[in-house]
């Protein structure tokens, strides 16, 4: 089943792309997967490729991403997603009790749906939350301190109709429009943000703070943020200050020079001033490791051309024999020698055989079963010792 994307999901999709760079939009496909499963609940094939097309991105390329976040649900997922955290503090808790009951009471397990397409549960390793445990979230939203009963109890209202109040944070929303806020979007719901708030463990170190009037030195909460244009500002007369700050050249010194008997010279003869490019050399700068020399490419080009110039900036550095590498005469019309490196791949290859299902590339079976008889038996054909054994063995 094919689907075609909204209008509304398309304007907004163009609207996530603008937020980046134009030559960085591939940091857009993650609040674009949150938008495509806004519109579907979930990402489908259909998700992946729509990411893939305003992207000019292969569908690889997505999916690779889509299956590697836990928050991208592969499959049709329910109104709510009720997470329950079996961690081990949680778990300490009651957490997994917490999860049994809840798993028992709607019929379904991990990652599963119930009938009405009303609650997708899941167990989750870690909500971030230890101080509130055993804690569950319904669509990234807190319930704390939960056991067995008022978790069903939160269920059954949802199963209902009803919307709970979560611990902490604004008030609930379907899993869809959850996923409008991930994107980047604001929730347009009416006064869906003006509920919920701090709880106190949270609170706990700013009430210690200030019960001991503990504060940082120097610090005004009333000070305002700068503008761009104004820290540029700030930042140019710093400089200018500073440029301004420093000591003038001195001149050359017209004291009279002496002659080779330590004599004067002639008056009126003096110094000669030390040329400009006598000046003493500049220290290079740190090694790299790298056997090119550095190329500072300009920001307007992707990470791939910057690599590339970076690795090979011309033909004077190019490696004759580096796969792919086309290597013109120089000025002198002969071109740069080859190296040993395609001889050394080569030797790697043939040392490191392929992999097979049971055992890593390399691994030789009937080597290493050797190795292990004649070390056990302490002794090898030649009556040699097991250290003499060990070395015959790596020696085979």
């Amino acid at each position: 089943m094919t689907t075609t994307f909204t209008d509304e999901t398309r304007e907004r999709a163009r609207e996530i792309i603008a937020r980046y760079p134009a030559d960085r939009s591939r940091s857009a496909l993650l609040p674009l997967l949150h938008l495509v499963q806004a519109e579907e609940g979930y990402v489908s094939p259909a998700g992946v490729a729509f990411c893939a097309e305003v992207l000019g991105l292969n569908k690889a390329q997505v999916g690779a991403v889509a299956t590697f976040y836990t928050m991208y649900k592969r499959k049709p997922t329910g109104d709510f997603l009720v997470s329950v955290c079996t961690n081990t503090m949680c778990n300490v808790l009651g957490g997994q009790e917490v999860y049994d009951t809840l798993a028992e009471h709607l019929g379904v397990g991990h990652d599963e749906t119930t009938a009405d397409g009303t609650i997708t549960l899941e167990h989750a390793e870690c909500l971030a939350a230890c101080d509130y445990g055993p804690v569950m979230t319904v669509n990234y939203d807190f319930f704390d301190g939960v056991d067995a009963s008022t978790a069903v109890g939160v269920v059954d209202e949802l199963r209902a109709g009803g919307r709970p109040m979560p611990t902490r944070g604004a008030r609930l929303c379907t899993l869809k429009e959850m996923a409008v806020q991930l994107a980047g979007f604001a929730d347009e719901r009416d006064g869906a943000v003006a509920d919920g708030g701090p709880g106190e463990p949270t609170l706990r170190g700013l009430r210690l703070a200030q019960q001991h009037g503990v504060s940082v030195p120097g610090f005004d909460p009333n000070t305002p943020i700068r503008s761009k244009a104004e820290a540029d500002k700030a930042a140019a007369e710093a400089k200018a200050k500073a440029e301004a700050a420093k000591p003038a050249p001195v001149e050359a010194s017209a004291a009279p020079v002496k002659g080779g008997d330590g004599a004067s010279a002639p008056t009126g003869v003096t110094e000669p001033a030390k040329p400009a490019d006598a000046t003493e050399p500049a220290k290079p700068a740190d090694a790299t490791g790298s056997t090119t020399r550095d190329v500072k490419a300009p920001d307007d080009k992707s990470p791939q051309v910057r690599t590339a110039e970076t690795r090979q900036p011309d033909a004077d550095t190019a490696v004759a024999d580096a796969p792919g590498t086309k290597v013109p005469a120089d000025r002198t019309g002969t071109a740069p020698e080859a190296g040993d490196a395609r001889a050394a791949e080569a030797a790697g290859v043939a040392a490191n055989a392929p992999a097979g299902d049971g055992k890593p590339a390399g691994d030789e079976a009937g080597a290493q079963e050797r190795n292990l008889t004649e070390a056990k038996a302490g002794t090898d054909a030649d009556g040699a010792g097991p250290a003499d054994a060990n070395e015959t063995g790596a020696q085979k």
